[in-house]
């Protein structure tokens, strides 16, 4: 990989998301319902790099002023956690 390259991260379908389980979004109490899944906003982490892309997110966003810094806390918390138990088994 060249420096700078960022790999394009696979959009969720909505049929997706819902099969998510509401513990691997980043807000999981905006992620209670299917319709509340499909939503934008609640940070979903099925895997190593929609983690990745959910830190990115929650930056931006905090700096955007549209996250509480509780909520860019515990995004950011869930998604170091996702990273560090994906590393350890490895």
């Amino acid at each position: 990989m060249s420096p700078g390259y960022t790999p394009v991260m696979a959009k969720l379908t909505p049929k997706q998301r819902e099969n998510i389980p509401t513990k691997d979004f980043g807000l999981p109490e905006r992620a209670r319902t299917n319709a509340q899944k499909r939503e934008p906003g609640n940070y979903p982490m099925p895997d190593r790099g929609h983690a990745i892309s959910a830190l990115r997110r929650a930056e931006r966003q905090r700096e955007l002023g549209n996250l509480t810094k509780d909520e860019f806390e515990r995004i950011d918390r869930k998604a170091r956690r996702k990273l560090r138990k994906k590393r350890a088994k490895h």
